[in-house]
């Protein structure tokens, strides 16, 4: 559990998460935002809100152009505002545009196992725009490679092999962020 005189050391900045589909940052989210006494948002949930439908309709209708716009759109305004942890979107990382905004507060990279994402895209599917190929597995895998660089460049990265228990994992990614703490808040 983070102490309140903790989550003053953040001095108000952003917690953004990133890191691959599946990889658990709107669950950790909320429950870093509800430790810390910040606002929660989830950007792939405030895109739908914006363009009333949802992702995999945006994609088939508009594209994932489009469907990035709005999503930097997003961003660019959460990242206006302190006090929040803001779960992204996959593919936030792609954009340098996008990093612009990252940099207003800390971004902690869930770096978890291939297998155990692979594992939890087989027990939760959902629809994912990206993953409507031939062989899903390869693309999910060709995606990881493709956004590692842009992930690596986080300020924080949590390394997730296996399935751990909410308030271990939030304490896990809490020691990596205060462990950045005491180097220094970076500055942009």
């Amino acid at each position: 559990m983070i102490h309140p005189e903790e989550a003053e050391r953040l001095q108000g900045v952003n917690l953004y998460l990133i890191g691959m589909m599946a990889s658990g940052k709107s669950t950790l989210g909320i429950e870093l935002a509800t430790q810390l006494g910040f606002q929660f948002f989830d950007t792939d949930a405030l895109v739908e809100q914006i363009a009333g439908c949802p992702i995999p309709q945006i994609f088939a209708d508009q594209g994932e152009a489009a469907f990035r716009d709005l999503e930097t759109q997003v961003l660019a305004q959460l990242s206006s505002y302190t006090r929040l942890v803001i779960a992204t979107g996959g593919g936030i990382v792609l954009r340098p545009q996008n990093w612009s905004y990252l940099h207003h507060g800390l971004t902690i990279w869930l770096d978890v196992a291939p297998a155990l994402i692979w594992e939890r895209l087989l027990k939760d599917p959902g629809q994912r725009p990206l993953l409507q190929t031939p062989d899903p597995e390869v693309t999910l895998h060709r995606l990881m490679e493709q956004r590692q660089p842009f992930y690596a460049q986080a300020d924080v990265r949590v390394s997730i092999l296996s399935e751990t228990r909410l308030p271990q994992l939030a304490e896990q990614v809490w020691q990596a962020i205060r462990a950045r703490l005491r180097e220094g808040i970076p500055s942009r």
